[in-house]
């Protein structure tokens, strides 16, 4: 039975609220601990990699107990319900730290409600992937699926990079504290709304029981196949470039770009970044798809971001007046962005497929707890890196002076830390960038021909049960 219209739209709303609420999280988590509450910009890069860490643990657990699930609601939309209001309050509380904290007290208070965070996000965000494999059928429905739920993500994303720093100042004025703590609030309110949406109107379609696996068992399929795994670092290592520049992009206008009107210069980029977003998932990617396998989009994509980040660098060492100037690798990184974020997702639902056919059973929890796990795994290391070059550049408002701010905050920093600061966001990006396109192409083999051969192996083996 087709998904119908109103099952599609539900499902993508549940993508607009999660990635609202990663968004705000993955990118200005570390700009609101440490520019505006003055937290130790390597304290913070440690408890960001930290966290991380401690997903590697809790991720494929709760991946195991997602599989392990049984209720009258299926095993998907329990734990995706709990996990979004859990997450939902904590965001909150994160971006809400009370004013008499400081120090030490600061510093354990961003390390407790992140790790908090993290895995609050785990519960809602495996579930809500793995229902694709769940209640699609492999080929073009769940392509289309697919396509559609990181479209509506990337539309999630684009609103908080649009919107943040916009409704920061609207809610606390010169107290980006207060307006980062409404701003949450009402995030967190949208997310919860979005997702009890998505609940009620997508259901799972009828499957044969299978015994629930064991740990050790899960751990063993999701090793043999090595097709989940090739994606995984894949998927680490595109989504780390991406987060570098997500993380100090606001410093790159604040402290670099300058000027009286830096912020207004901000805004319209992210603007202009979030609407390319948005677009080359809805309009670029199923134009290229009539021409192009996904392989060799993915391919065009990773070779376009490179040279987005290339033009990035150079145009950084020349007089950047003209926030105009900076929408030509914006296009390029941006529109790349949005279409691997789609791709990622396909891929590695087909791993699924492949995986049932090399290790007769179907993992999609497991799976997809990898994607939850690397993708913060990534914002981790990105925000680890940035964290670095803040400390080492001397990159934050603590070390502009007050008549500084007034006019221009760029006039305080040394032309050797923005020199850090252009070649942290372009260079180490474009590295990772180039090792993940290598490794894609050595180790990935599931093309069109092969999916479609999996998928009739598939089909011959349900109508033989």
């Amino acid at each position: 039975m087709k998904l119908t219209v109103k099952e599609k739209i539900s499902y993508g709303l549940g993508a607009v609220g999660k990635d609202m609420v990663y968004m705000l999280s993955a990118s200005y988590v570390l700009y609101y601990f440490q520019d505006v509450l003055g937290v130790s910009a390597i304290a913070m890069g440690v408890i960001l990699m930290a966290a991380r860490v401690f997903d590697a643990f809790n991720d494929p657990i709760m991946g195991v107990i997602v599989a392990k699930t049984k209720t009258k609601w299926g095993k998907f939309r329990p734990w995706l319900m709990i996990g979004t209001i859990t997450n939902a309050v904590v965001l909150y509380v994160m971006f809400a730290a009370p004013p008499k904290l400081d120090g030490p007290g600061l510093v354990a208070y961003a390390a407790v409600t992140y790790i908090l965070w993290g895995v609050t996000y785990t519960m809602m965000d495996i579930p809500y992937w793995s229902m694709i494999p769940a209640f699609t059928d492999s080929g073009k429905e769940r392509e289309g699926l697919t396509t559609l739920a990181r479209s509506c993500a990337g539309v999630g994303s684009a609103l908080i990079t649009i919107f943040t720093m916009l409704a920061v100042h609207a809610f606390g004025g010169a107290n980006e504290r207060v307006g980062f703590k409404w701003f949450a609030l009402v995030i967190s309110a949208l997310f919860i709304i979005f997702i009890t949406i998505t609940c009620v109107n997508i259901k799972e379609k009828s499957t044969v029981d299978m015994d629930s696996p064991t740990l050790g068992q899960m751990f063993k399929a999701l090793i043999q196949n090595d097709q989940a795994m090739a994606i995984v670092l894949t998927i680490v290592l595109i989504n780390c470039a991406i987060y570098i520049t997500s993380n100090l992009v606001i410093y790159f206008f604040k402290y670099d770009f300058g000027g009286t009107s830096w912020f207004g210069s901000y805004t319209l980029f992210n603007t202009f970044g979030g609407g390319i977003q948005i677009l080359s998932m809805m309009l670029f990617y199923p134009l290229l798809r009539k021409k192009f396998s996904n392989t060799k989009i993915f391919y065009i994509c990773v070779s376009a971001a490179m040279i987005g980040y290339a033009v990035l660098l150079g145009l950084a060492f020349t007089n950047m007046g003209n926030v105009m100037l900076l929408f030509i690798p914006g296009f390029f990184i941006f529109a790349a962005n949005g279409i691997l974020s789609v791709l990622t997702t396909i891929f590695l639902a087909n791993t699924v497929d492949y995986g049932e056919i090399k290790n007769n059973r179907r993992d999609e929890s497991v799976i997809f707890s990898m994607q939850t796990f690397v993708v913060k795994l990534a914002s981790g290391v990105a925000a680890l890196i940035a964290s670095i070059c803040l400390e080492i550049f001397s990159l934050s408002s603590e070390a502009v002076t007050e008549a500084d701010k007034l006019v221009d905050f760029s006039l305080a920093v040394p032309a050797a830390s923005k020199t850090g600061l252009r070649m942290t966001m372009t260079v180490v990006p474009i590295i990772g960038l180039f090792i993940g396109l290598f490794w894609f192409r050595k180790k990935y083999i599931l093309n069109e021909t092969k999916m479609n051969e999996i998928t009739e192996e598939l089909h011959r083996k349900a109508a033989q049960q």
